[in-house]
This record gives structure tokens, sequence and C-alpha cells, in this order.
């Protein structure tokens, strides 16, 4: 990149300028036989009908908050990026839910009750099912991520989000550039370089800053591996020219 971005949504800008056909996320799940790709174009589409949702569908902005309940998967990417596109600050993981209730909460199924805790304005569910395929059922009082987001836009035309503003909240708030630069220094540190490739293997429950928001920041991609032993973790490293591991 010929410049440093100064915030995330700033930093999946420049990788669309780059090479908006080049994959940034690609999603594994050993257990369903799922192989998901997108590229900076696709994921960008994602993000901006995700920020609409949240900027024309529920009016929500820079003053409000939005609890995210979600594994790393490439649909938590979108939500994600699109609430910092946005500017609604996350509250994510053990700090979805405290003394002040959420405008909007992003939640798996299993993790529904946990969302209404956060006492949410409005509840969209995720699947997480492969080709992005909607839920079966969905509960009372929620709405599906998949159904819901594809009615907006693929252009997030909105002013973009204050770079000094609060981005995340883990109980205190951390404001977008600040944000930007714990993800830049944590690429730093795991050996990543631009344009490389990282594993993450997510049965477990990563960080954003490390599977997402760190080789966004680097100009890097990620490929996240569910299910997976080791000698299938190897062969996936392989097939898809991995650089650095987790």
């Amino acid at each position: 990149m010929s410049s440093d971005p100064s915030t995330v949504p700033a930093a999946l800008a420049a990788a669309l300028r780059a090479n908006q056909n080049a994959p940034l996320i690609t999603y594994y799940d050993e257990r369903l036989g799922e192989r998901t790709e997108l590229s900076a174009a696709t994921l960008d589409n994602w993000v901006a009908k995700t920020a609409n949702l949240l900027v024309d569908g529920a009016a929500l902005g820079p003053d409000d908050s939005a609890a995210v309940l979600l594994p790393a998967h490439w649909q938590t990417a979108a939500v994600l990026l699109g609430c910092l596109t946005a500017g609604v600050p996350v509250r994510f993981g053990a700090a979805a839910t405290g003394p002040t209730p959420v405008d909007v909460a992003f939640a798996t199924v299993d993790r529904a009750e946990q969302a209404r805790a956060a006492r949410p304005a409005e509840t969209y569910l995720l699947g997480l099912a492969p080709m992005a395929m909607p839920l079966r059922e969905v509960p009372d009082g929620a709405q599906d991520y998949v159904v819901a987001v594809r009615a907006f836009g693929d252009r997030y035309s909105s002013a973009p989000a204050d770079p000094s503003g609060i981005a995340w909240y883990e109980p205190e708030p951390v404001h977008q550039t600040a944000l930007a630069d714990r993800a830049r220094r944590h690429a730093g540190e795991s050996g990543l370089l631009p344009g490389g490739r990282l594993l993450v293997p997510v049965d477990a429950e990563p960080d954003p800053v490390a599977w997402l928001f760190a080789p966004l920041m680097l100009g890097a991609s990620v490929v996240l591996v569910r299910n997976a032993d080791a000698e299938r973790l190897d062969a996936i490293a392989a097939t898809e020219r991995v650089t650095t591991r987790t």
C-alpha cells in the first residue's frame, strides 16, 4: 500500500483499490465440506450492505452501539466491518452485555438468549450456513441477517466514520484510529508481511484484531479453518499458499 490507512474501513478501501479481485478471506469448514472465498470486492459489498442496514434501515450512528456475538467467520467479518464503516461502536463477545442496553445485536442462533440479555432494540441472527443460506426458522423477536441485509445497496454512500470516533468497547472505549494502530502492531508482531496469507484455526474464538483487522491493516489476507486436524491444516496451508500460521 502506498500509505498507511488510519482506520480499519480505510484499510478495506485500500485493499479494494489495490486489487478488487484478490482474495481477502477464505473460509473452510471441514465438517460441512465448505470452502468460501471472498474477494475484496465481494467483502466490500457485504460490508456496504451491513453499513446501509445500520444507517438507513435502523437509523443508527456513533451515539449507538451494536452487540456482536459471533465466531470467526466471513459473515462475522461483514458484520464487524459494517459496524466500523457505519461508525456504530461494537460491543464484542463478553463486552456485549452490561448495564447499558445496546441498539442492535448480531448473534448466532445458539447465542440468541445472550443477545437478548444485551436488551437490543433489533436482533439479527446468523446461521453461518454455506452459501449464506437463510435460517430455516427465525425465532420470535429476531430477523435473519442474510435475508435482511440483501435488501440494502451494495455501495455505502453515507459519510465515512469519524477516525476519532469510538469503534469498540471492551468495556472501555477504543477509538477508530487506536483500533487500527493496535491491529497494525499485532500484524507486525505476528511476522505477517504485506501480501501474505495468514492461516487461523477457528475452533476456538480468536480475537478479531488477530484474524481480521491485523491482516487488513497490513494488506494481507486470511484463511480461516474450522474442524480440521493437523494433517488437514497442513494440506490447506500448502493449497492456499499460506505464509504465516497462528
